[in-house]
C-alpha cells in the first residue's frame, strides 16, 4: 500500500475544479490560443475568477487579476496551463503575476509549446515565488488534448457525425429529419464549440444548410463555413451564397470558370485551389492550410461520402454516431450507412461512450 502523501489539499483540488470549469466553458472561443482558467484566492477566500478572452486575448491570467477588487498581494493563483514567459500579442503572464507580488502559483499541465514549456517555474522561482504544478493533470491532460493535438501536428482538431435511421440508412431530401430535438440541440452545441464547420457541395445543394448555430444567445459564435466544391457548383438560391457577405465562408475548388470564381469572390467569398488525390480532394493538405487560416476545431458534417472518406483516411480525432429512433422504408431512394465497419475497425480499441438523447442513441468513438 502507498503511503505517499498528496502534495495538494482537497481545497486546491475544489479551486483548480472551478479554474478548469472556466476554460471549458470558452473551449472553442478563443482562437489559436487554449482556452484557459485562472482563479486567485487568499486565506481559502475567492478574490476573482478569470478566463482566456474570446478569440486568445487578453489571457485568463490578466483577466484573473484584472478583475479583482481587493488587494492580491500575498495570494495563490490557480490556473489550468503553465502561464505563458515571452512576448507575443500580450506581454509574459509571469510579469504580471510578479508584479502583483502572487506568493504562490499552480498550474495543472506543463504547455508544449516550446517558447513557454518549463521556463515559467525558473522565472517564478528566481523570484521567491512558491510554484507546484500537475494538479488535477489527467482531466486537465483529457481537457487540452485538442490544443496539443495542434500542437504537435499543426493539424485542426477534427470531429465527425452523422444521423443514420434504426435501420441504418440515411436521410434523402425527400425524408423528413429522422433526428429527435435533443440530437439537434446537441449538434447545434458542437457547432458551438467548433470553430470551423466543413461539409461537401453535395450535402451543399441537396440539403441547403444554414450551417449556423441556433442555441438562443450562441448565434454569434456560429462557425467558419468550409466548403468542399470541386468545380464550384454552388446554387445562387442557397443559404450559403446567399449569406456569404456576411458570414464567413470558404471555398476549397479544384477547377472553375473565371467568371464563376470572379462572382464568388464578389460576395466576399474566400476561394482557395485545391489539389486532388486518386479523384478526390486532398483532405490532409486542405486540413494543413486550414490550421495556417487559424483553424484549430474543425466539425465535419459531410454525408455519408465525405465522412467515409475522411474515416478511411484516419483523420478524424472523434467521430459522433447518431443512431435514430425512426426507421427508413427500404423501398424509397435512401442511401444505406456505408463506413460502419471502418469505424468500429479504426476505433477497436479505442475510446467509446453510448449516450441517449430523448430517443435516439449517440455513439462517440475517439
Amino acid at each position: 500500500m502507498s503511503t505517499k502523501k498528496d502534495k495538494f489539499s482537497i481545497k486546491d483540488k475544489i479551486f483548480m475544479e472551478l479554474a478548469l470549469n472556466l476554460a471549458k466553458a470558452r473551449h472553442g472561443l478563443t482562437g489559436i490560443n487554449p482556452s484557459v482558467g485562472c482563479v486567485i484566492v487568499k486565506n481559502n477566500k475567492i478574490l476573482s475568477i478569470g478566463q482566456t478572452g474570446f478569440k486568445g486575448t487578453p489571457h485568463a491570467e490578466f483577466n484573473a487579476i484584472k478583475n479583482s477588487h481587493e488587494n492580491i498581494e500575498g495570494s495563490k493563483m490557480y490556473v489550468t496551463l503553465e502561464p505563458c514567459s515571452h512576448y507575443g500579442k500580450t506581454p509574459p503572464c509571469t510579469n504580471i503575476i510578479i508584479k502583483n507580488k502572487i506568493k504562490e502559483v499552480v498550474y495543472g499541465v506543463e504547455d508544449i509549446d516550446k517558447k513557454v514549456k518549463g521556463k515559467t517555474l525558473k522565472i517564478l522561482k528566481s523570484k521567491n515565488i512558491l510554484v507546484k504544478k500537475d494538479l488535477l493533470k489527467k482531466q486537465i491532460n483529457k481537457f487540452y488534448a485538442p490544443y496539443f493535438f495542434n500542437r504537435k501536428k499543426n493539424l485542426p482538431y477534427v470531429t465527425g457525425k452523422i444521423a443514420i435511421s434504426k435501420n441504418n440508412l440515411i436521410y434523402s431530401k425527400d425524408t423528413k429529419r429522422i433526428s429527435d430535438i435533443h440530437t439537434d440541440k446537441f449538434t447545434h452545441f458542437l457547432r458551438y464549440k467548433n470553430d470551423s464547420l466543413m461539409i461537401s457541395s453535395k450535402t451543399l445543394n441537396k440539403d441547403d444548410p444554414k450551417l449556423n448555430c441556433r442555441i438562443k444567445g450562441l448565434s454569434k459564435f456560429s462557425p467558419k463555413r468550409i466548403i468542399l466544391d470541386r468545380n464550384l457548383e454552388i446554387k445562387k438560391n442557397s443559404y450559403i451564397f446567399k449569406t456569404a457577405n456576411k458570414d464567413n465562408t470558404i471555398i476549397f475548388y479544384h477547377n472553375a470558370k473565371a467568371e464563376v470564381k470572379l462572382m464568388l469572390k464578389k460576395k466576399g467569398i474566400t476561394l482557395i485551389k485545391s489539389k486532388l488525390n486518386k479523384n478526390s480532394f486532398d483532405i490532409k493538405s486542405i486540413l494543413m492550410k486550414l490550421y495556417v487560416l487559424g483553424c484549430r476545431n474543425l466539425l465535419v458534417e459531410g454525408g455519408n461520402d465525405l465522412s467515409k472518406h475522411i474515416i478511411k483516411k484516419k483523420l478524424f480525432n472523434e467521430f459522433y454516431l447518431y443512431k435514430c429512433s425512426k426507421s427508413l422504408s427500404k423501398l424509397v431512394n435512401h442511401k444505406e450507412f456505408g463506413f460502419l465497419k471502418e469505424l468500429k475497425k479504426n476505433y477497436k480499441n479505442k475510446f467509446k461512450i453510448n449516450k441517449k438523447l430523448g430517443k435516439d442513441v449517440i455513439t462517440l468513438y475517439k
